[in-house]
């Protein structure tokens, strides 16, 4: 049970997501006869959860901590490394709108997910409502994806 508890904090957590909760999840689900499929749709439950603490996070504390010298500098360190991908982003939402958010999200490779596609909305000031949507969306495509790419890899050593 205590995997199961690992894979859900990797699953929220800003770097790893779902990329890191899901191959925890389904191993321990595979090891002990459980359902693969309950375990996958956890972790893309709680990844999509994740984006409304992301969001009021940014609305209510970010200002206040902008004031302290440390997080200004992580932060604008973190927008600058994000700017390329915000800037790229800008251009596909022009042609797709938020589509473009969906698709970007989906694609399960470091520096795409909730995390990074809530602060490019939340800095573009997108729609929230929609963009929850495409978010949610993205993360839903990015972990079948990944529990599929899982399953796979699994079955090759089965």
């Amino acid at each position: 049970m205590n995997q199961l508890i690992v894979a859900l904090l990797l699953s929220i957590a800003p770097v790893s997501e779902l990329r890191g909760g899901i191959p925890i999840a389904v191993e321990y689900c595979l090891r002990n006869n459980l359902s693969v499929n309950w375990a996958i749709a956890a972790m893309i439950a709680a990844n999509i959860l994740i984006i409304f603490p992301i969001f009021f996070f940014l609305d209510n504390f970010h200002n206040r901590l902008m004031k302290l010298s440390f997080y200004r500098r992580l932060f604008n360190a973190y927008l600058r490394k994000l700017r390329k991908k915000v800037d790229d982003f800008e251009k596909k939402k022009a042609v797709y709108g938020f589509a473009a958010l969906m698709i970007f999200v989906a694609v399960p490779l470091p520096g795409t997910g909730a995390w990074t596609g809530t602060i490019i909305a939340w800095i573009l000031g997108l729609e929230r409502k929609k963009s929850i949507i495409s978010i949610a969306l993205g993360v839903i495509i990015a972990g079948i994806l990944i529990g599929l790419a899982t399953l796979g890899v699994f079955n090759l050593f089965i």
